[in-house]
C-alpha cells in the first residue's frame, strides 16, 4: 500500500527552459547516462543541499576561543589511551605521511 501512495504524492512540474539550458542538459544527462528528467531532480537537489549548508553555516555557533580550547582538549583526550585488544595496525603498515612518495609530494607542493 505504501508505493501506491508514494506514486500519489508524486506531481507532474512543467518546466519551461530556455532553448539553450535545455540543449546543455540534455547532453550532459545523455554523457551521465540517465534521463533528462532524473538529471534536473538531481541538480536541484544538489543546489537545495548547497543552500541547506549555507543556511546551517549561517547560523551555527560561531568559534571562540572558549569553544577551541574545548576541542583541542577532546582531541588531546583521543590519543592519549592504549586502545582496545585487537586495536593494531597490520603489520608492515606504513603511514602515508611518512611514505617516501607522501614526502616528495609534500617537497613539491612546497616549492610552488
Amino acid at each position: 500500500m505504501q508505493a501506491s501512495e508514494d506514486k500519489k504524492s508524486i506531481n507532474k512540474f512543467p518546466l519551461r527552459l530556455m532553448p539553450s539550458v535545455r540543449k546543455r542538459a540534455e547532453e550532459f544527462s545523455r554523457r551521465e547516462g540517465v534521463s533528462l528528467n532524473q538529471f534536473i531532480n538531481v541538480a536541484v537537489a544538489e543546489r537545495l543541499v548547497h543552500l541547506q549548508h549555507e543556511a546551517w553555516v549561517s547560523t551555527r555557533p560561531k568559534p571562540t576561543p572558549a569553544r577551541i580550547a574545548l576541542a583541542l582538549a577532546a582531541l588531546d583526550r583521543v590519543g592519549s589511551g592504549t586502545g582496545d585488544a585487537g586495536d593494531t595496525l597490520p603489520e608492515g603498515f606504513e603511514s602515508v605521511r611518512h611514505s617516501e612518495e607522501y614526502k616528495k609530494l609534500a617537497v613539491r607542493k612546497r616549492g610552488r
